[in-house]
């Protein structure tokens, strides 16, 4: 198994700018990495054009994180709202177009955060709602050469979608070829009750996945089955890069809002190095 492997800016920094770029991706390069991962909180928190000629100097390739932050949604939620929301994603999209990236990858349906109980109609209502407002995206995506990758989070994030099984639900219906899952074992590790399953459930439908400790810290570890993992994978021919994701407590507020609240390795540095260097211990046992 040859999976690209990366790393999101996010474990040193928030928010992105280009001069923490300049400093995280020479780095990240040298280390070993093949991948960056770039989240866009805010448009114009950093230049694509500029990211785009640092990562191509450096031999690297880019994926882009979209963020729904609060005043994001796209279900039960005011048109304008759903609308400026519907506005920030095909700008993600644009961005990914820049810098190379084929995918963003994200909970592009509702704030992180934001929990509300469904009855079984409403929460079928709310798929329908939710496919009504990504087909827009998705077809902006299309004529861009980006796929989306919809992300489930765990029960503390989103009431709405936490399983593969109900990703797969509330997509229906939407270009398999262009809208597909992202998952993050974070987040399976709480939800799914067999990761391995649930990876091969997502099938020819998963386009993204991140990777960390079952507490965020460095891939490896922790108590998932890795090799189990990496085999699924393999099983359902995803060849999409492992990007590690965790996060900086520097930053208060992505610290909170993911709460860490203790350091999840001895520097963020080694959480990169060690979780790399895991990543390529596991997965060239499966060659």
């Amino acid at each position: 198994m040859s999976n690209p492997l990366g790393v999101n800016t996010w474990v040193w920094t928030s928010p992105l700018t280009d001069d923490s770029l300049a400093g995280i991706a020479p780095r990240v390069r040298d280390w070993g990495f093949d991948v960056i991962e770039l989240p866009v909180e805010a448009p114009g928190d950093w230049d694509p054009m500029t990211a785009s000629d640092l990562l191509r100097d450096l031999g690297l390739t880019a994926t882009v994180a979209l963020v729904m932050g609060p005043g994001r949604e796209l279900v039960d939620a005011p048109a304008p709202i759903i609308q400026s929301t519907q506005d920030y994603l095909c700008h993600v999209v644009d961005v990914a177009h820049r810098v190379g990236s084929t995918v963003i990858a994200g909970p592009a349906y509702s704030s992180v955060g934001r929990t509300w109980r469904m009855t079984p109609r409403q929460r079928l209502d709310h798929y329908e709602q939710l496919r009504q407002s990504l087909w827009p995206v998705v077809e902006y995506a299309r004529s861009a050469g980006v796929r989306l990758a919809v992300e489930p989070l765990n029960r503390y994030e989103t009431s709405l979608l936490n399983t593969v099984e109900q990703t797969r639900e509330a997509l229906t219906g939407l270009p398999p070829q262009h809208c597909g899952i992202a998952l993050d074992v974070y987040h399976m590790n709480i939800e799914e009750t067999d990761i391995a399953a649930a990876i091969s459930a997502a099938g020819d439908r998963l386009f993204h996945v991140q990777v960390c400790a079952n507490d965020r810290g460095a891939p490896g570890n922790d108590h998932l089955d890795w090799p189990g993992i990496v085999t699924a994978l393999e099983n359902v021919g995803y060849d999409g890069p492992l990007v590690i994701e965790s996060f900086t407590a520097d930053n208060a507020t992505i610290a909170t809002a993911a709460s860490i609240w203790r350091p999840l390795a001895p520097s963020q540095n080694e959480l990169a190095t060690d979780g790399l260097a895991f990543l390529k211990s596991v997965t060239a046992a499966k060659e």
